[in-house]
């Protein structure tokens, strides 16, 4: 057994998970107090991600799985069989797309003004209720094409479990794998408990910010 995924990076994939299946509850029971809470954290969670992606394990940082366009391609054509530890070159860039699209919704989230002015991001007061309004339909459009990436991602996984019989949730569970042939995978190299601490803190401060609508 190898370790390769570090426990922060697992528990951002699952809260994130969760936190998207109950922003999408929330709002479509409009409990919209808890559809905002729900975004804050989220808004948390994504921007220690992006820290992360920066300092932290070694798997999990941007540098260390997102690959050229010619590595791509070749993956994508089959000229390539990927062997490395963590994200394919596709499923790299897939988690930037992920991370974009969840940058977009939030951002969105933040400026968006119902139709009664009543219910409306943090930071709606610097927009008027035109642009307010502007954001809120991109903000719905947006969730849908985050779903559409969501359901892709099931699909894939499901696609590596029952054809390539490899088992893509276990190692996310885990943090582990098993050796099966060819390159060995390499190890995890984790991040000192510092940069978590301070990954957190920063993450945290910002949110608390983003949430006063950076009024103090």
């Amino acid at each position: 057994m190898t370790r390769v995924w570090d426990v922060p990076t697992r528990l951002f994939h699952w809260g994130l998970v969760a936190l998207l299946g109950f922003s999408w509850w929330s709002a479509e029971a409009h409990e919209m107090e808890w559809h905002q809470w729900s975004g804050l954290v989220l808004c948390a969670l994504v921007m220690f991600r992006l820290i992360w992606g920066v300092v932290g394990g070694s798997t999990a940082r941007f540098v260390k799985f997102l690959k050229g366009p010619r590595t791509v391609i070749a993956y994508l054509a089959g000229k390539e069989r990927w062997q490395g530890t963590g994200h394919n070159p596709v499923g790299g860039w897939s988690v930037i797309a992920l991370l974009v699209l969840l940058e977009s919704q939030i951002v969105t989230g933040l400026f968006a003004v119902d139709v009664d002015g009543i219910e409306s991001g943090p930071l709606s007061y610097l927009v008027d209720f035109d642009q307010g309004r502007v954001s809120s339909g991109i903000h719905h459009l947006n969730f849908n094409i985050l779903l559409a990436l969501a359901g892709i991602h099931v699909l894939a996984i499901l696609f590596y479990l029952f054809v390539k019989k490899r088992n893509l949730i276990r190692p996310m569970v885990t943090g582990t794998i098993t050796e099966s042939g060819g390159q060995p995978a390499l190890p995890l190299a984790p991040a000192p408990v510092w940069r978590l601490v301070a990954a957190i803190l920063a993450s945290g401060l910002f949110t608390y910010a983003v949430a006063r609508g950076f009024q103090f």
